[in-house]
C-alpha cells in the first residue's frame, strides 16, 4: 500500500470515527434529556388520573 492509501484509510477511518462520537454526543445531550421528560410528564399524568378518580369515588 502506498503512503497516500494509508492516509485515504486512516482520514475516512477518523472521519467514520468522528461522526459516531458526534452522534453519541447529541443523542446524550439532547434525546436522553427529551425522553426523561417525556417519562417525567407521563407519570405525572398517570398520577392525576389516579388521584382525580379516587377522589370522586371516596
Amino acid at each position: 500500500m502506498s503512503k497516500f492509501a494509508k492516509g485515504i484509510v486512516v482520514g475516512v477511518v477518523g472521519t467514520v470515527a468522528a461522526v459516531a462520537g458526534a452522534l453519541l454526543s447529541f443523542q446524550k445531550t439532547v434525546v436522553e434529556p427529551i425522553e426523561v421528560q417525556e417519562q417525567k410528564f407521563d407519570d405525572n399524568r398517570k398520577k392525576a388520573m389516579r388521584k382525580s378518580r379516587s377522589a370522586h369515588h371516596g
